[in-house]
């Protein structure tokens, strides 16, 4: 199954909806790995290295630096960019769909945006 870091704002309620849903779902908050406050370049670095996709609500800056490693050739497992006005139950649904049914390393190197319908 896949493994997910949530960003410093990703919204909580997301994060206990899905582990609610499935608690097996292998997904970390950037505050309880001692990342809090931490620039874009090194959640994405800290992701990396320990192979997890980041979802963010963080469209600004975070797809930058996830394109920038990309052309880097550097490790970018994968970047799910989700719009605060998506329902919160939606994009519950689309992470579980996505952990239950993808591949290890199927989103290596791609930013997405959720919903992906």
């Amino acid at each position: 199954m896949l493994r997910f870091l949530a960003d410093e704002n990703f919204n909580n309620q997301i994060v206990r909806g899905v582990l609610r849903r499935n608690p097996d779902v292998d997904i970390v908050r950037v505050q309880d790995v001692g990342l809090s406050e931490a620039d874009d370049p090194t959640v994405l670095e800290w992701a990396a290295q320990q192979g997890r996709i980041v979802l963010t609500h963080d469209v600004a800056t975070m797809t930058d630096f996830a394109y920038q490693r990309v052309l880097a050739g550097l490790s970018m497992p994968g970047l799910f960019e989700v719009s605060r006005r998506v329902p919160v139950g939606l994009v519950i649904e689309e992470i579980l769909l996505i952990a239950e049914c993808s591949l290890e390393d199927e989103w290596e190197g791609q930013v997405r945006f959720l919903p992906l319908r």
